[in-house]
């Protein structure tokens, strides 16, 4: 995604519609400050706004995404493009996600095991060892629940029954039997049971 190209083509609607960066802003409840640095392709609209803004503009939201005006014959085309490029972004993020879930399972549990040793081996009064090993397992407790949920927020889950993609709630993804990133729970959907894989797009 350009945004340097989509803040170049908000500029131009802008201009075209009459309107500053102060009542642009004015309009969608935000300051002339934000609307500048979209238009600087410093960052992009929150997608809460897009809907007002295309309205504002006179464009459509795959015509702001896209950064130029689409003409009918180009639409389909530019909309699956646009589909294509949200599907792969949203998978990147996603294997973000699940990345950062290993290294900080990874890094907790050796922060714990370190604790540990260190109380059984390294030091000799008896309340220094309580407290390295609670803090061990403090340690350890808090990576595996930051770890799960970053797993539970990292896409989706698909049925291997009929095979639908969701989000399950946490409570399922914390109280499921697990087999890697395959979960044992119940279908939304379908109502059966099975391991269901972790999807990165729907």
């Amino acid at each position: 995604m350009d945004q340097e190209k989509i803040g170049a083509f908000i500029t131009e609607r802008r201009k075209q519609a009459g309107l500053t960066q102060a009542a642009l802003g004015e309009q969608l409840g935000i300051t002339d400050r934000a609307v500048s640095k979209w238009e600087r392709g410093k960052s992009m609209p929150d997608p809460s706004l897009m809907l007002p803004l295309c309205g504002l503009l006179h464009i459509t939201v795959n015509e702001l995404l896209t950064g130029e005006r689409i003409s009918m014959e180009d639409y389909q085309k530019k909309a699956e493009e646009k589909l294509l490029e949200l599907q792969k972004q949203e998978a990147l993020n996603n294997r973000r996600l699940l990345w950062l879930e290993v290294v900080i399972g990874l890094l907790s549990t050796a922060a714990a095991l370190v604790m540990i040793f260190a109380a059984s081996f390294a030091v000799t009064l008896f309340w220094w060892r309580v407290g390295l090993i609670a803090a061990g397992v403090v340690i350890y407790a808090a990576g595996i629940v930051v770890a799960v949920r970053l797993e539970h927020d990292a896409g989706y889950y698909e049925c291997p029954h009929c095979h639908a993609r969701y989000v399950p709630t946490m409570r399922a993804v914390v109280f499921s039997p697990h087999i890697g990133r395959s979960r044992k729970m119940k279908c939304p959907r379908c109502g059966q049971r099975g391991y269901h894989r972790k999807i990165l797009t729907r």
